[in-house]
């Protein structure tokens, strides 16, 4: 193994800088402190050890023990302090700091090394025996939630029981003794609870939370985090243990934390808050509610407390040199973390910040525009997935709003939904298409489930930077934190406000932009692409190969996705088309139907609808490529299940009832996925794809003759697994344009090609590319068919899967690309060694995914095509991958 513990922090601060090995924390503060920022002294042990410690049932690989005592003893020679001194000791927190931030996903302690004696000491060493009995009772109860698995809300209830004994409201009104009693308390709780007294030796304590942090990377929070955000299990995390500085040491310590400019907006104005005589959990835990960094942030928002800038301008002053350092030498926009401890100023911790889609454009393009980062680096700044934030409707200014109150706009966008008090029931709604507004007194990280189900969430306490702000920025979802007029009652399962009640279930709606709460829903507006969007997806294109399409069969889709840069359609499902209320009923006709003059008769009246569809949509698309599959549905999609169903169709085409349900019997299938659907339907029944092919056609001539600019259709053969099978379907669509196109006196080009999503048809792709002049990449059926894994049913245990490492990610959602990805690579070569002209390109929902449209990228395929609204993060995905192919 590589060398375990490495040190930060004066002359011996270490010259490795892998997040890969330190974590992102390790490896900044490392950085900070080379760069000769205030650092308190430290070391991290390395990821690879949280890798070695698993593999080895969670046992610490030998000579770790050796290495973290020369950690201690390296930040002891700095500090002058000694670990477990009576006299004066050194105190520790120990954090852990995984490759990529997950706030609030795994755990910390801090003040560890305090015990019966040594707080004694750190009483009399400060001066202040307040602030040593608070640290102490702050570590006896974050050891015992950390370490030891006991519930804090029994220690919270403890706090708030002795505080209100004293008739206090706040923490800073306890005096020494209170804190001392409650210390006593604490410890009797955990001896009632584990049957042993707490751990008085500082270095069992230490060990107990090293072992704690790397447990935390498998709890449950970090693995749904780590799934949610395609974070493999594998990286593990390090451990940085470092000296502890003190914020809670009276008027003149403080604690905070802070972004340079702000997260939700990407204005460059320094954003953040604090707390004075707090510590670091205080704040983002939401514990206390903070006041602002800034006096032009306290009085927009109209708050009485004062500003750090106001309180403590001379840290204030040193802070924002601080800010403009570390931003110039990161060149991105940073999350800090901060302690003053009796007006000296302490970095705890900087990281890229997490933001909001909207200020990650506008930091982006600003930046360029500043110098700091050229126009493909802010192009590659931006997640894709983000924009998503982005492309969906907000609340309409002029629409009435029933407002219950106002919190803080913690995370921007609007949502409404029902009301849900807890994360399991917001995840259990969501999941039966409810939109959902997670409801709580602050969320903490065992409600990740529920708020990524959610569609917004709102708490009653906390701040800009607490938990639920934080995650609910990263999420992209809408979220007022800090609504101090609401009254939450979880058990009674009841939101009151103002006088009013509303129950779980009610509506509810949030605006996270202004942090106000309405009752009911509020009607929406579609959002406005302009201005640093534009600008991005401008220098986006410019270095963009592959070309973006869209999955689309109604003429709004297509003008949706137009307006979003799509440059043609690369999916059109016609079957969408005959499920249509008005034309369902000749469907069923056609397919019940017992001989092929019966279907001809149902498909004549289906052939001026078709038309009808197909011309509305190459009008959008004028001038673009329409790939129009042909009809691929399982056919018990489309048959009567009631009785007036019946009843309609037998009408329609003059036979019995009975009859008819015994053709329906007869055309029953075990596995319709894998039966009588694609091309299958079309060698048994020509007919079918002769209508569809001269509707197709029909409306290309007509909208050519009316617009002067000729679509250009590609029809896509479906399921396609011989050479054979494809040969008689293009037979029969090239006669259709022969025989249309000597009707209209008129010819315009077109193409006819298949889907590839049968693993036999990638690997025949050479032979069927003699006939096929494209191939697009259906990568739902063709996973589902490789994998062996049905779509429609494997939700109920593909999150096992992702969490126990068999995949890395929903193979559904990204593409498996070990796997799947190695038939579109076989099939990719094959088809181009038989015709190198060949076009290839995607069109499942892998289209619009960002890791999936790289694959794309590496394998040289023209296009990918996605839904709608995520063709614009295809562009950037696209963009993305073509500036790392460089």
């Amino acid at each position: 193994m590589t060398k375990m513990v490495h040190l930060f922090g004066g002359p011996a601060t270490t010259a490795e800088r892998s997040k890969e090995l330190l974590g992102g924390k390790g490896s900044n503060l490392a950085e900070m402190a080379s760069i000769g920022l205030p650092v308190p002294p430290g070391f991290t042990i390395t990821t690879d050890v949280c890798t070695a410690y698993y593999a080895n049932g969670e046992q610490f690989p030998a000579g770790l023990v050796e290495d973290v005592a020369a950690g201690i003893a390296h930040i002891e020679g700095i500090t002058g302090k000694k670990f477990g001194d009576a006299a004066d000791p050194l105190l520790v927190s120990v954090r852990s700091g995984a490759r990529v931030s997950m706030p609030g996903m795994m755990d910390t302690v801090l003040n560890l090394g305090l015990n019966d004696r040594t707080v004694v000491g750190l009483s009399e060493a400060s001066g202040d025996p307040r602030f040593a009995w608070d640290s102490y009772r702050r570590f006896v109860q974050m050891y015992a939630d950390v370490v030891m698995g006991l519930d804090h809300a029994e220690f919270e209830e403890a706090l708030e029981v002795a505080k209100e004994d004293k008739g206090f409201y706040l923490d800073t009104e306890m005096s020494a003794e209170d804190w001392q009693a409650l210390v006593k308390e604490y410890q009797a709780i955990v001896e009632r609870e584990t049957g042993a007294p707490f751990p008085q030796e500082p270095n069992d304590q230490l060990w107990g939370a090293v072992g704690a942090v790397f447990a935390s990377w498998e709890s449950d929070r970090a693995k749904v985090y780590r799934r949610l955000n395609s974070i493999p299990g594998e990286w593990g995390t390090a451990v940085n243990v470092q000296a502890m500085v003190f914020g809670n040491m009276g008027d003149t310590s403080a604690t905070g934390v802070a972004f340079t400019r702000d997260p939700a907006t990407g204005e460059r104005a320094w954003y953040g808050e604090w707390l004075i005589n707090a510590q670091g959990e205080d704040v983002v835990a939401g514990i206390r509610t903070p006041q602002y960094l800034t006096r032009i942030a306290r009085e927009k928002a109209g708050a009485k407390p004062l500003s750090m800038e106001e309180a403590m301008p001379e840290t204030f002053t040193e802070l924002g040199r601080v800010f403009d350092t570390l931003e110039t030498h990161y060149r991105d926009m940073q999350d800090i973390e901060f302690t003053v401890e009796r007006g000296t100023l302490w970095m705890l911790q900087t990281r890229s910040g997490k933001r909001t889609a909207k200020a990650a454009l506008k930091i982006a393009v600003d930046m360029a525009a500043e110098g700091l980062i050229t126009e493909e680096e802010a192009v590659g700044r931006v997640d894709p997935g983000a924009l998503d934030q982005l492309l969906h409707p907000t609340l309409d200014p002029k629409a009435p709003r029933d407002v219950l109150t106002k919190g803080l706009p913690a995370s921007p966008g609007a949502a409404s939904g029902k009301i849900m008090f807890d994360a399991d029931s917001a995840e259990k709604a969501a999941g039966m298409g409810e939109a959902v507004i997670l409801v709580r007194v602050e969320t903490s990280p065992e409600d990740i489930h529920g708020m990524h189900a959610a569609k917004g969430i709102l708490t009653a306490r906390g701040g800009m930077t607490s938990h639920a702000a934080v995650v609910a920025r990263g999420m992209g979802r809408p979220c007022v934190s800090g609504a101090g007029g609401l009254s939450i009652d979880g058990n009674a399962r009841v939101l009151r406000v103002a006088g009013r009640e509303l129950r779980e279930g009610d509506i509810l709606t949030l605006d996270g932009s202004t942090g106000e709460v309405m009752a009911g829903e509020v009607p929406t507006l579609l959002p406005e692409l302009v201005g640093d969007f534009g600008t991005l997806m401008e220098w986006a294109d410019k270095v963009r190969r592959m070309k973006v399409r869209t999955n689309a069969e109604t003429p709004a889709d297509a003008q949706v996705a137009r307006d979003f840069g799509a440059e043609g359609i690369g999916l059109c499902r016609t079957e969408h088309m005959f499920f249509d209320a008005a034309r369902i009923t000749a469907v069923r006709e056609m397919i019940l139907a017992e001989n092929e003059d019966g279907r001809r008769a149902a498909l004549a009246k289906l052939l001026p609808e078709q038309r009808g569809d197909f011309a509305a949509i190459f009008g959008v698309m004028a001038g673009l490529p329409v790939t129009i599959r042909l009809l691929d549905p399982p056919l018990h999609e489309f048959l009567p299940t009631r009785e007036e169903d019946f009843a309609v169709v037998a009408e329609a085409a003059g036979v019995g009832i009975e009859a008819l349900k015994a053709r329906a019997n007869e055309l029953h299938e075990f596995n319709p996925m894998l039966g009588h659907r694609g091309c299958r339907l079309g060698v048994t029944y020509p007919e079918i794809y002769e209508m569809q092919a001269r509707a197709i056609f029909e409306a290309a001539c007509d909208v050519a003759a009316e617009t002067g600019a000729a679509p250009i259709p590609e029809v896509m053969i479906p399921l396609v697994a011989t050479r054979r099978e494809f040969d008689l379907m293009k037979a029969v669509v090239d006669a259709q344009a022969k025989a249309v196109f000597a009707e209209k006196g008129r010819e315009i080009a077109y193409l006819v090609g298949t889907m590839i999503e049968l693993p036999r048809a990638a690997l025949m792709a050479g032979e069927i590319a003699e006939t096929a002049e494209f191939f697009s990449f259906g990568t739902n059926d063709l996973t589902q068919t490789t994998i062996g894994i049905s779509r429609d049913d494997a939700g109920r245990f593909l999150t096992q899967y992702v969490d126990k490492g068999i995949f890395l990610t929903d193979p559904f959602v990204s593409l498996d690309v070990e796997g799947v990805g190695q038939l579109i690579e076989i099939a990719a070569d094959r088809g181009r060694a038989t015709r190198p002209d060949v076009k290839l390109g995607i069109c499942g929902e892998h289209g619009g995914d960002a890791p999936s449209i790289h694959f794309c990228e590496k394998t040289g395929l023209d296009y990918v095509s996605a839904s709608p609204y995520r063709v614009p993060i295809a562009r950037l995905a696209a963009a993305q991958a073509a500036l790392k192919a460089k």
